[in-house]
Formats: C-alpha cells, structure tokens, sequence
C-alpha cells in the first residue's frame, strides 16, 4: 500500500485580496509607455495603423502584431477592431463598442 499526502488546507483570502479583484474589473492599468499602450494609441488613432507602422513602432515581427490584434485587442480587452484596405494595405483601427456586445447579440425577428 502507498502512503498518502495529507489533505491541504485551503487558506482564506484576505479582504484586501478580495477587493482589489473586485476593483480591477473596471479599466485595466497599464503602464503609459508600454508596447502594448503605444499600439493601443495608434489603433485608436483617426487614421488607424497598418502593421508595418506598429512592427516600426515596436519591434515586432508581422505575425507577432497580427497575434496581438486577435489575442489582446479582441479577446483579452475585448475592444471593437475593424479593418480595411487601403491602397493595397489593410488598415486596422479600434472604434467605439464593445466586441463582445457586438457578436452576443442576437437580432430580434
């Protein structure tokens, strides 16, 4: 027969713990001069960015900028992103609205 570790104890979480979740569901803090913030600035330029500006502005391969257009901007922070051709390259940019608004919604008949 094989010994058994002992069960573990569950440690109650602090209030302060509890808290700070609960208010970190608002607006993520980020740092103002992170890569993350400055592709941000320019997706919500008037303009929008091609990926050829954010790889110069980060350093980041293509296939890196396009991974953060879906995982981050998309998924993870859940802003709107909408892309378009122009003269001959695509354009990103976020506008106003949520994605996950947009895509839940169903149209009434």
């Amino acid at each position: 027969m094989s010994k058994r570790k002992p069960a573990r104890t569950i440690k109650a979480r602090s209030a302060s713990k509890i808290r700070s979740k609960a208010a970190g569901s608002g607006q993520p803090k980020g740092r103002a001069n992170s890569k993350q913030a400055r592709v941000l600035a320019l997706l919500c330029g008037p303009s929008g960015a091609t990926i050829a500006t954010v790889t110069r502005s980060t350093g980041w391969q293509p296939h890196t900028v396009r991974a953060f257009l879906a995982a981050v901007v998309r998924k993870k922070l859940g802003l709107r992103l909408e892309s378009e051709k122009t003269d001959g390259e695509r354009v990103y940019r976020i506008v106003a609205g949520k994605a996950s608004a947009d895509a839940t919604s169903v149209p009434s008949a």
